[in-house]
């Protein structure tokens, strides 16, 4: 099985990670405007997360995500909490995992990458700055890198 290319006419799979309703209605509109076909799942809390990434109860016939984009502020399971187990599972550890946070801390900066984060974004305040963090995240992620099979 070859990775996902740009010219595959499969949707991108992702998953958001996010408890803040605004925040993934914004990014669900920034995503249904965007140029590649996509479905974006979402779960409100860390352990949700870990349960889908799993296929374990109500989401045991979920599609393995090609990409997640993770919020560290989260309930039940932190977001780097999340990060952890995912980097430390044979089964998830090539998934791509976009920090997507409103936190500056240089502490959780260092310690996402630490476990092995692909990238850390910063969420902006502003909506049209947000819509556009997004817009590139989809640009970058979903039409030039080549993500691994599923």
């Amino acid at each position: 099985m070859s990775g996902i290319t740009r010219g595959s006419c499969r949707p991108i799979e992702i998953l958001l990670v996010e408890d803040n309703p605004g925040d993934v209605r914004l990014t669900q509109e920034a995503l249904k405007e965007g140029k590649v076909m996509n479905v974006l799942n979402t779960v409100g809390n860390g352990e949700e997360a870990l349960a889908y990434l799993r296929r374990q109860g109500a989401y045991a016939r979920t599609t393995r995500p090609d990409l997640i984009l993770l919020d560290l502020n989260l309930p039940r399971k932190s977001g780097q909490e999340v990060l952890a187990e995912i980097k430390d599972d044979p089964e998830l550890r090539r998934i791509p995992v976009v920090i997507l946070t409103v936190s500056e801390a240089e502490q959780d900066i260092i310690k996402s990458y630490n476990l092995h984060a692909n990238c850390y974004i910063t969420k902006p305040v502003n909506l049209e700055q947000f819509m556009e963090v997004i817009k590139t995240i989809e640009d970058f992620w979903l039409t030039v890198v080549m993500l691994p099979p599923r």
